[in-house]
């Protein structure tokens, strides 16, 4: 690692200064160097093999260039831009409120976890599980269920499911990197589009905005229905993870890394085993319930509005996603997992597993281990403020807008561009926020300019709509710097970059799929649900002739 770190810095120096040269600095800075920060940050971070340095020098760079755009010279610039990584950007992104509920529920799901291990409950849970779960294969299928009912937040799903099934799946042998590739690709996917979620709420408005500007009448709600009838991406990646779960076949990275977990001692699931002898399911499932239902409670009382609830004219579902998506999540988060830890603690005293003093002791132990945690995501923040100001997600939208193009190529062109806007920032919240407003109103107009129907307009609109929310999370999923990513391999034990190596080749394989044989051939007219049809078992074919028997 020293020596990549040696060799990396040098270079990047170098090429800093090759671009001065080439492109001196005067008047307004060039847009295209806007993508330098993220740039570097991913580059780095495949080279040195460590995530929160090359943060750090991603923010530093981008910094940089924009004192000596200010009028700085090389080293004020320098000096300058590394105090301002820290004091702006940084502090910053420690400074957004909802970044500190991020924070904060992180910390208390990370002692309440601690707990319930200390107190045997999380041994109960592995041990009920154990009788069920007999071998890899079903091991796998179970992480992927519970995902799927944690379905209505992609944090929660990531830490609760992540932290339960890490010994579970160090018992039978499943590698890290599975767990946390089988929790980071069912958690987004799923909660992107399922009716009821805390995603609901900015999809909803993001769309809004985009109808707002083309002065369409449809609601947000019934544009976003009709578009899951072209969410390839989401819908072929639970697909994907299920055939790879039933096959028993891997490639890539990931197959090294399960062949390698096949032959290994499991030291950690040794230790959960010594911890205590004390194990008792429910010593955890009350705290998780409390924790998945009380997320919910607390989605439902943050977004209640009487006259929504009681408007006849909204069917159920309808109503009930009002709510959910004019909740306030990270508030729910919050409640819920202060209750869960609260749950924890009282039942650790009722049963007198363990004294008040070690109860506290354990709890503070278990906000230690989601320091790293807390660390990395304040980087990932800290590039995502860089990059805003910046204005790189527009310099990349930009370039759609400005080309001619066919309408038909517009929605695969927009999955392409969201992914890569995904990959480069890190967020993919971020990325629906910018191409909702910009790519709705442009693929509308190009439609009406090229002399196409409403009627004809309406499948190829639905279908840029889904495609900007799909290339997001595919984005997301391949990057290094994505809060969600970074998440999910640390509740699930993974090293992030080990994570981000071996999820990247199935999450580009899904993608070039969803693009090739949904996106592109449903804008030309194939039904959605022969595409779908069609991509499963192109997926299959791939997973036969690529993936080899772990």
């Amino acid at each position: 690692m020293k020596k990549r770190l040696w060799l990396t810095i040098p270079l990047i120096l170098i090429l800093s200064v090759v671009i001065l040269y080439i492109f001196p600095v005067s008047g307004d800075m060039p847009l295209w160097l806007s993508i330098v920060p993220p740039l570097i940050a991913i580059v780095m971070a495949l080279m040195v093999k460590e995530v929160i340095s090359s943060l750090f020098f991603g923010v530093l760079s981008g910094a940089f260039i924009m004192a000596l755009y200010a009028g700085q010279g090389p080293a004020e610039a320098l000096g300058g831009g590394l105090l301002r990584t820290v004091d702006h950007y940084v502090v910053g992104a420690l400074f957004e409120y909802e970044h500190i509920q991020i924070i904060v529920f992180t910390l208390v799901i990370g002692g309440m976890v601690r707990l319930i291990t200390a107190n045997g409950g999380m041994r109960g849970v592995v041990n009920w599980l154990s009788r069920r779960a007999k071998g890899a294969r079903s091991g796998q299928l179970m992480t992927f269920i519970m995902d799927l009912c944690v379905f209505f937040d992609d944090y929660s799903n990531t830490l609760v499911v992540g932290n339960t099934m890490r010994p579970i799946a160090d018992k039978l042998k499943i590698s890290r990197e599975k767990l946390s590739y089988i929790v980071d690709s069912t958690s987004a996917p799923i909660v992107s589009i399922a009716f009821v979620t805390t995603w609901i709420g900015a999809e909803l408005s993001y769309i809004q905005e985009g109808l707002d500007v083309i002065g369409h009448d449809a609601s947000a709600y019934t544009v976003f229905l009709h578009s899951l009838a072209y969410s390839f991406y989401p819908i072929l990646t639970l697909g994907f993870v299920l055939m790879i779960i039933f096959s028993g076949r891997d490639y890539g990275p990931m197959l090294r890394a399960e062949r390698q977990a096949r032959v290994a001692t499991s030291n950690a699931s040794k230790n959960a085993e010594n911890k205590t002898s004390d194990a008792h399911l429910i010593d955890a499932l009350i705290p998780l319930l409390v924790l998945i239902f009380g997320t919910i409670v607390g989605l439902f009382a943050t977004g209640y509005k009487s006259e929504v609830w009681h408007d006849q004219s909204l069917g159920f579902m309808s109503r009930l996603s009002a709510i959910i998506g004019n909740a306030n999540s990270f508030e729910a988060l919050l409640w819920s997992s202060l209750l869960s830890l609260l749950t924890a603690i009282v039942m650790t005293l009722w049963r007198g597993t363990l004294t008040f003093q070690k109860i506290m002791e354990e709890m503070i132990e278990g906000l230690k281990t989601m320091f790293n945690a807390v660390l990395i995501l304040t980087m990932a923040w800290s590039i995502s403020l860089i990059t805003k100001d910046m204005h790189t997600a527009e310099f990349v939208s930009q370039l759609l807008v400005q080309w001619s193009l066919s309408p038909v190529l517009v929605p695969m062109l927009t999955f392409i561009l969201a992914a890569l806007i995904g990959f480069s920032t890190g967020t993919s919240w971020g990325t629906m926020a910018i191409l909702y407003p910009l790519i709705l109103p442009a693929s509308w107009m190009l439609c009406i300019k090229e002399g196409m129907s409403v009627a004809d307009t309406m499948p190829l609109f639905y279908n840029v709509v889904a495609s900007v929310l799909a290339g997001a999370v595919m984005g997301d999923h391949c990057s290094p710097i994505s809060d969600t990513t970074i998440m999910s391999s640390l509740a699930s034990g993974c090293d992030h970059l080990q994570h981000v190596s071996t999820q990247m080749p199935y999450a580009l394989t899904v993608g070039a799929v969803a693009v090739f044989i949904g996106v592109l051939p449903t804008s030309l007219g194939l039904p959605s649900w022969a595409a779908f049809v069609l991509g499963l078992i192109v997926l299959a074919i791939i997973i036969r002739f690529v993936g080899k028997k772990v």
